[in-house]
C-alpha cells in the first residue's frame, strides 16, 4: 500500500464514524467549562480513547488527557493536540447560566477532530504502515481567563501555570513528543477554507490590586483614599504610554476592572484589574509590561494608595515551523482546493490573537493552522458552527493525513523536520524565562 492508498483509507474510516465525531463536538458545546474545570470535556475523551484501546494518561494539568498509538517502529512522535475548555461569553445563547461559559471559540471542535483523526489512524490500521508513534492530548485552559481563580491554583500549588500547555510542559507531557500540531476554528465568510502559517501574539498577564482607605462618601470623604481614582489615573497614565510603542510589535493593553469598590457610599478601598499586554515580539512585550507597571503605580502615588501588581506568565508569540507547514498545507489543498488554502508565509502578515500553543513552539517544531466551518465573531455572541464538515471532518482528515505523511517511509519527514528545528527554549530555560519574568 503506497501513502495515497492509506491516506484514503484512513479517511474513509473518518467518514464511517462521521456521526460520533460529529456526536462528541456537539456534546462539549453544549457543556461548555472554563479552564482547569473541564470534567465532562475530560471524561468524554478518556470513553473515546478506552473504545479504541489506547492507554491513555490523565491528569494533566488537572484535567488533561493523553494518549498514544505505536507504530510499527518509533523513530518520532506526532502529537496532535486539541483544547478543552470554552471562553467566558455569557451572552451567548449557549453559556452556562452558572459561569458564563460558551463555546464561542470552537475548542468543542479541536476536540472532535482530534478524536476523528484518532480513529481514522487507529481504526483503520494505518499505525501498523507508520514508522513513528502518535500521541493525542486533550489539553486544558487555553483561555487566559479567571485569573484570580487560576492565580488561586497556583497559590495553593495545584498549578504552575495559567495555560494549560504551558503547565503541561512544565509536568513533562511532551518530554517524549518531538513535534505537534493542531487547527483552531477560523470565521471566514468563504466558509470551507484554511489559514496556513499565520503568526499570533504573545502576552502578559496581570492582576492589579490598588488600595486604599475606606471612609463615609458623602459625610468624611477628606478621611478617604480613593482607590478607584488611583486606578483610573493608572489607566490614563497607561494610556498616555500608547504613542510610544512601535507599531510593528503590534503592542495591545487592554484591561478590564474586576472591582471597583464595595459599596457606593463608601470611598472605594480595594479596586483590582486584570490586563494583558500583548505584542508580536517578547522582547517588545517585556519593555512594554514595564512601561505599564510604571503607569499603574503612578495613579497609586498621585493619591496616596498602595499598588500590587502580580505578573502572570503569559504566552509566547508562535513560531510556526516552516517544514510541518508545508505538509500540512499540501494536505489541506488536496481536501479543501487551492483556492481555498491560504498561505499565510507569504503575502501580508495575518493574526494578533494569541495561544499557548506559542509556548510549545519555542520548544519543540509546532502549527497552529486554522480552518473554517464557524461563522459570526471569536468570543461572541453570534459565534455558531454553520458547517459541521468543515468544523469537525476535515480538520481531523488534515491533521491525519500530514501525520502519515511525517511518519511514512521510515519517518523521514518527521526526521527531517526535527533535524532543521532550532529551539528558542530548552525546556529547562523555558522554564527559568517564566520563573524570573514573575519573579519566583
Amino acid at each position: 500500500m503506497d501513502n495515497r492508498a492509506l491516506k484514503e483509507r484512513v479517511f474513509q474510516t473518518i467518514d464511517e464514524n462521521r456521526e460520533r465525531i460529529i456526536d462528541a463536538g456537539r456534546a462539549i458545546f453544549a457543556y461548555p467549562e472554563l479552564g482547569y474545570k473541564e470534567h465532562f470535556a475530560s471524561e468524554l475523551v478518556q470513553t473515546v480513547f478506552s473504545e479504541l484501546g489506547l492507554p491513555y494518561q490523565t491528569g494533566l494539568g488537572l484535567t488533561g488527557v493523553k494518549a498514544r498509538a505505536a507504530g510499527r517502529d518509533h523513530r518520532a512522535t506526532v502529537a496532535l493536540l486539541g483544547e478543552l475548555d470554552a471562553v467566558v461569553s455569557p451572552t451567548h445563547p449557549f453559556a452556562d447560566e452558572r459561569s458564563g461559559a460558551a463555546h464561542a471559540c470552537g475548542h468543542n471542535a479541536q476536540i472532535a477532530a482530534m478524536l476523528g483523526a484518532a480513529m481514522g489512524l487507529c481504526l483503520s490500521g494505518a499505525m501498523e504502515q507508520l514508522d513513528g508513534d502518535l500521541a493525542f492530548l486533550a489539553v486544558p485552559a487555553e483561555e487566559f481567563v479567571e485569573l484570580e481563580y487560576r492565580q488561586k491554583l497556583r497559590d495553593e500549588g495545584k498549578v504552575e501555570f495559567v495555560g494549560g500547555k504551558q503547565q503541561l510542559i512544565a509536568e513533562g507531557a511532551f518530554d517524549d513528543v518531538d513535534m505537534a500540531m493542531m487547527v483552531h476554528s477560523y470565521c471566514s465568510p468563504d466558509v470551507r477554507s484554511s489559514v496556513v502559517g499565520a503568526p499570533s501574539s504573545g502576552f502578559v498577564g496581570k492582576i492589579v490590586q490598588y488600595t486604599g482607605k475606606e471612609a463615609h462618601a458623602g459625610v468624611e470623604p477628606e478621611n478617604g483614599i480613593n482607590a478607584l481614582n488611583a486606578a483610573m489615573l493608572g489607566l490614563m497614565a497607561v494610556n498616555a504610554q500608547r504613542e510610544t510603542f512601535k507599531d510593528d510589535d503590534g503592542i495591545r493593553v487592554h484591561p478590564i476592572i474586576t472591582k471597583g469598590g464595595d459599596l457606593v457610599n463608601i470611598v472605594p478601598a480595594d479596586v483590582r484589574i486584570e490586563t494583558y499586554v500583548r505584542g508580536m515580539d517578547t522582547d517588545a512585550v517585556v519593555a512594554a509590561s514595564a512601561k505599564v507597571n510604571r503607569a499603574l503605580e503612578a495613579g497609586a502615588y498621585a493619591v496616596g494608595a498602595r499598588c500590587e501588581i502580580k505578573e502572570l506568565p503569559g504566552y509566547l508569540p508562535m513560531r510556526q515551523n516552516p517544514d510541518l507547514d508545508r505538509v500540512f498545507l499540501q494536505n489541506a489543498r488536496a481536501l479543501l482546493g487551492e483556492e481555498h488554502v491560504i498561505d499565510a508565509t507569504v503575502g501580508p502578515k495575518m493574526g494578533a490573537g494569541s495561544s499557548d500553543m506559542g509556548d510549545l513552539s519555542h520548544v519543540i517544531p509546532a502549527i497552529h493552522p486554522v480552518a473554517g466551518g464557524f461563522c459570526g465573531n471569536a468570543h461572541a455572541k453570534d459565534f455558531a458552527i454553520c458547517d459541521e464538515e468543515m468544523a469537525y471532518i476535515l480538520p481531523a482528515k488534515m491533521m491525519a493525513a500530514t501525520a502519515i505523511d511525517l511518519l511514512w517511509d521510515g519517518a523521514a519527514e518527521a526526521l527531517r523536520v526535527k533535524e532543521n528545528f532550532v529551539p528558542k527554549y530548552t525546556k529547562e530555560s523555558y522554564l527559568q524565562f517564566w520563573r524570573e519574568f514573575v519573579g519566583e
